[in-house]
């Protein structure tokens, strides 16, 4: 009974074990990821943004955001573990060594009269003739009486002197740290036992895994259904026009799974009228267009109105339910957005290529959708080639601002980013009648601005050339420059409700054909990580080369410094095509600001495959660099496959203009055709 009483008091501390085991680290990871996320919210400072209270740090913001499911449990679980440790530190307490001296009231050392007189005194106070209390019983019969026996008795004292008990040596004992009541095995509490041991060690592993086979088998690592990966798959086409990229996006599973309501018709209908012009409808045939809108899903008619409420920013009309589906569609977005820009770069044709069009559809309606720019509005106009797009990602543009600015021959981005503070200003505050707060937010969302330049290069490593069939190591530098000095921050955007860091792609692409050889995402946000990744992919680098131990010291050094600097390295492999030469381009996009991406003309040489240890010479490359908004009026409009298309929908089916260059030798071909597209598809 003692044994099983001493093993049952150890449960809190089994309990203690099992619960600190998977807390403890969990709770570590929470506040590295807190912490880095913390040090991660460098934002924009503008009033629009202040006035979003995305970034407001208020008490009931602060008791929100950390009121989630997962914190109030984590919390629970640590009040638990304290409860335990203090109950444990108690029971300690109550578990006493057997001192003989000690539960006779002794000093070490007591004489055999000393020990007789408290026995005498303890035995008025404790003797079931004297106290008929069941614990005195107990109290007098396993310690005053095993005390005085072990002090007065000659045996008992030598037993206690050399095994630390009257009894003499103690046989091992081993228990189960279960409950007393469990441990009733003659009683009713028998089936008790056997429920726990069963429900522990067999019920509760399986429901575990099955819970997690489930999700597992329903989202993938980012949190994505599978369902919605299959069906993006299926719907991307190398021919799709970024104003089509739309109808693909909307068709996520997570999407589907919005509730439709019969309160929602009403305000869907005023939606509707809303936006109505950027559905991209037949005019000439307004009312079969209409009425096929409303023919589809319900939940993909809701997804895209609530998508366009974002891109217009005409949600004043939703009703508070439908303001939670908004937010639900928007905080979905940027994931969805990513795999959807997987699916279109992943491996499709027999080369192990990807798509370039409706990558780049893709990328545009991220920037659209965090920016809450329309699509109408990408439409080239005047000397952009993204049209007023850009100025309407300004805190305070409106297209009525754009167009008195275009009076004053300031008709592209460009031109407005190029101009001194000073006529900045002036031409704000004069022509548009800007007030000196309204300018500061302007120069403040400005400095913000991320300028990119890109220095990538194409090489087989250990050879002179790259012949058909090598295997050929691109290696880029993309730095990142702020006005403000800042390398990572959050992008500006007022009308996004959520924290939204900017990443940026990298794809190297042939427009001719429409192909993506190789891309990798980017960001500027995680400086360690990119420490710990440019060290390791420059060492192998430098260690296949055969470089001496001080020549990658130096080279990983040189990484880093760069780095730290604001670069960030990007670095992949892909197989050489035919022999040729090819006129790459190299995009560096963002998917969070519309006017900041960067292109970049990469020219390569691809040479007959020869025998076994002959080379052919060196190939010469040649790259030229050049912004994506900045095309220069020699150019004579080249790479138009890369201008937003959201006017040009019905002309998909013209074959492009080779536009040449005679400049250094290199050629510069137009945009894609459908043929080649569809060629590739097949």
């Amino acid at each position: 009974m003692a044994a099983s009483e001493e093993t049952s008091a150890l449960f809190p501390i089994f309990i203690l074990t099992i619960m600190a085991l998977p807390l403890v680290p969990f709770t570590i990871m929470k506040l590295c990821h807190a912490a880095s996320k913390k040090a991660k919210s460098i934002h924009c400072q503008c009033l629009d943004c202040s006035r979003s209270g995305k970034y407001r740090k208020s008490i009931f913001k602060r008791i929100s955001n950390f009121s989630t499911c997962s914190n109030l449990t984590l919390i629970l679980l640590w009040i638990i573990m304290i409860f335990l440790v203090y109950y444990i530190k108690n029971m300690s307490r109550e578990i006493q060594v057997f001192e003989p001296f000690s539960i006779l009231g002794l000093e070490s050392g007591a004489s055999d009269s000393e020990i007789k007189k408290a026995y005498r005194r303890l035995s008025i106070q404790y003797h079931p003739d004297k106290n008929p209390d069941p614990e005195a019983h107990n109290y007098f019969v396993d310690y005053i009486s095993k005390a005085y026996q072990a002090l007065t008795d000659p045996v008992s004292r030598e037993n206690f002197e050399k095994y630390g008990h009257p009894d003499g040596r103690q046989g091992f004992q081993m228990g189960v740290a279960l409950p007393q009541f469990l441990l009733d095995i003659d009683g009713a509490s028998g089936g008790i036992l056997l429920l726990w041991i069963v429900g522990v060690c067999i019920l509760l592993p399986l429901v575990i895994a099955v819970i997690y086979l489930s999700r597992s088998s329903k989202y993938t690592g980012n949190n994505v259904m599978h369902q919605t990966l299959s069906a993006y798959y299926y719907f991307m086409k190398p021919s799709l026009a970024p104003s089509k990229v739309m109808e693909v996006f909307i068709k996520a599973a997570e999407y589907m799974e919005i509730p439709v309501r019969r309160t929602d018709n009403e305000p869907l209908q005023k939606l509707f009228m809303s936006v109505r012009s950027e559905l991209n409808l037949d005019l000439k045939n307004i009312k079969q267009e209409q009425a096929k809108f409303w023919k589809q899903h319900p939940a993909l008619v809701k997804t895209e109105l609530l998508i366009q409420a974002q891109l217009t920013r005409e949600t004043t009309t939703l009703s508070p339910a439908l303001l939670g589906d908004f937010r639900r569609v928007l905080e979905l977005a940027p994931r969805l957005l990513e795999e959807l820009m997987k699916m279109a770069v992943i491996p499709r044709t027999g080369q192990g290529h990807g798509w370039l069009r409706p990558a780049v559809g893709v990328v545009e309606l991220s920037q659209s959708v965090i920016q809450a720019v329309p699509l109408s509005a990408r439409k080239a106009s005047g000397g952009s080639s993204e049209g007023i797009a850009p100025f309407l990602q300004l805190p305070h543009f409106s297209e009525a601002v754009i167009k008195k600015i275009a009076r004053k021959k300031v008709r592209s981005f460009q031109e407005l980013v190029d101009m001194t503070l000073q006529d900045r200003a002036e031409l704000l505050t004069q022509v548009t009648g800007f007030s000196s707060a309204e300018v500061r937010d302007v120069e403040m969302v400005l400095e913000m601005m991320p300028s990119i330049t890109v220095e990538v290069k194409c090489e087989t490593e250990g050879e002179e050339g790259i012949q058909e069939g090598d295997i050929v190591t691109v290696q880029a530098w993309a730095t990142l420059k702020r006005a403000n000095g800042l390398i990572g921050a959050l992008p500006h955007a007022p009308y996004f409700p959520f924290h939204k860091e900017e990443n940026f792609w990298f794809l190297l692409a042939d427009p001719v054909s429409n192909n993506v050889w190789f891309s990798q995402k980017v960001s500027f946000m995680d400086e360690a990580a990119a420490v710990s990744a440019a060290s390791k992919a420059i060492e192998e680098t430098m260690e296949g080369s055969g470089a001496t131990m001080k020549e990658t010291s130096y080279a990983v050094r040189e990484a880093i410094e760069k780095v730290r600097g604001g670069s960030r390295l990007v670095m992949g492999k892909f197989q050489a095509p035919a022999e040729g030469n090819y006129n790459l381009t190299c995009y560096f996009l963002c998917d969070s600001w519309i006017g900041c991406d960067k292109k970049t003309n990469l020219k390569v040489k691809i040479m007959k495959r020869t025998r076994s240890g002959t080379r052919g010479g060196p190939v010469i490359e040649e790259v030229v660099e050049d912004g994506i908004e900045e095309e220069e009026e020699n150019q004579d409009e080249e790479y138009d496959d890369y201008e937003s298309e959201y006017s040009e929908d019905e002309e998909d089916e013209k074959d492009p203009k080779k536009k040449g260059a005679a400049a250094n030798g290199s050629v510069h071909q137009g945009s894609s055709s459908e043929e080649g597209s569809d060629t590739d598809e097949e």
